[in-house]
């Protein structure tokens, strides 16, 4: 079996933050590849950078140098007009605190990417339906948020951001304000979405029980990736 191609390409990138006139580095001489189908947590103390790398890739903040190619777009060079297009289109968000609007229930957050497409009303209904079953969370639909719990929150979650079928998942923390067995449910999901959907995620962690769901772990420890030694997990692809 041929080998799975790279779909995010990391090439020396550095970041770094001001605070008054003291410049701060974050990130140092980063470089890392990124298979496509691959499960990779980021992991590391507090303020070692894993949530910026995870912020580059997603095109939300920019490098101070190097560069970020993902599938083949090399992102390091798209204007902000541009990046903001290419996000809509290639990545699925997953946040810690879920995001979600109150006043919309589960199908209308659901929803809420596909807006603006080209989309017909009955296929934007189409599409939400398939995630919110993959997430089984169909019959919780027209519930709003109030009405689910933490780990149902965080499915929907996932559902909006697989609804545009993105090139990457990426997620922060995504267990970091469930119970042990909402986080439980949540990680099985994800393992089945690399495994079943090949789908590509990254995915910030702290918590070593979420990380040991991914294919791979890396460690970040001031700005840097260390020589940690990777725990053997099993492939999703």
């Amino acid at each position: 079996m041929s080998a799975a191609p790279v779909i995010v390409d990391i090439r020396h990138i550095s970041k770094s933050y001001r605070r008054g006139n003291q410049v701060i580095p974050v990130l140092e001489d980063i470089s890392l590849a990124i298979v496509a189908g691959e499960f990779l947590a980021l992991m590391g103390p507090s303020g070692s950078g894993k949530s910026t790398l995870l912020n580059l890739i997603a095109g939300l903040d920019r490098a101070d140098g190097g560069t970020i190619t993902v599938g083949e777009t090399d992102i390091s060079a798209l204007s902000e007009t541009e990046l903001a297009a290419w996000r809509a289109a290639h990545v699925g968000f997953i946040f810690q605190f879920y995001n979600l609007i109150p006043v919309l229930t589960a199908f209308e957050n659901v929803e809420l990417p596909l807006v603006l497409t080209d989309l017909t009303r009955r296929q934007r209904r189409e599409h939400v339906q398939t995630v919110l079953r993959l997430v089984n969370l169909e019959d919780r639909m027209d519930h709003y948020p109030r009405q689910l719990s933490g780990g149902q929150q965080q499915r929907v979650a996932i559902a909006r951001a697989l609804v545009t079928d993105p090139t990457l998942l990426v997620a922060d923390e995504p267990t970091g304000d469930l119970d042990r067995v909402s986080a439980e449910d949540v990680l099985v999901l994800m393992e089945r979405l690399c495994s079943e959907l090949g789908k590509t995620i990254i995915m910030v962690t702290h918590d070593p029980r979420a990380a040991r769901r991914a294919r791979r772990v890396k460690h970040l420890d001031k700005g840097v990736l260390t020589n940690a030694l990777e725990t053997p997990l099993p492939e999703c692809v």
